[in-house]
């Protein structure tokens, strides 16, 4: 009989944590003839909920411009709980970093489209996202960042 207990992995909830829609420039934007610029940046976070039970977010912010002006400006975040339990140390940051994201992301994208969508104007589609690459990435800069700030030894 082995002492060594099986991995958990469980989906409790997925959910929509915060979002709003600000049109700061409406009416009068909208009479604009030009097309907008649109800049996306994502964001991934993870915190202990409980012992063994952990929310991952993914937020999306979604800013739309004509020349300097605001068309629209979307901010939203979702959530996921999710049970994780019996896992190595090693593989806790990678299933937070980018298998829990890649569960709620879809959400997120149908959430942002509809919002945009339901303000007045055409939505805007988030693309697919490859959290491991995003994930190695993220990786590769902290080590970075950790050699840059080591203290360097010089000798002669």
């Amino acid at each position: 009989m082995s002492d060594q207990l099986d991995p958990i992995f469980l989906i409790q909830r997925v959910y929509l944590k915060e979002t709003s829609l600000e049109q700061p420039n409406s009416p009068a934007i909208l009479l604009e003839q030009e097309s907008p610029t649109v800049d996306i940046q994502l964001g991934v976070n993870a915190a202990p909920v409980a012992e063994g039970i952990f929310e991952v977010t993914v937020t999306a912010t979604v800013q739309t411009k004509i020349k300097d002006k605001t068309v629209f400006l979307v901010e939203a975040t979702q959530a996921g709980i999710f049970e994780i339990r019996n896992l190595p140390q090693e593989q806790m940051s990678q299933i937070m970093g980018i298998a829990c994201p890649q569960i709620v992301y879809p959400y997120l994208r149908g959430n942002v489209a509809d919002l945009i969508q339901r303000g007045g104007f055409s939505p805007v589609h988030l693309s697919e996202i490859n959290f491991q690459a995003m994930y190695e990435q993220q990786q590769q800069q902290q080590q970075t960042a950790v050699a840059e700030d080591a203290p360097r030894t010089v000798t002669q």
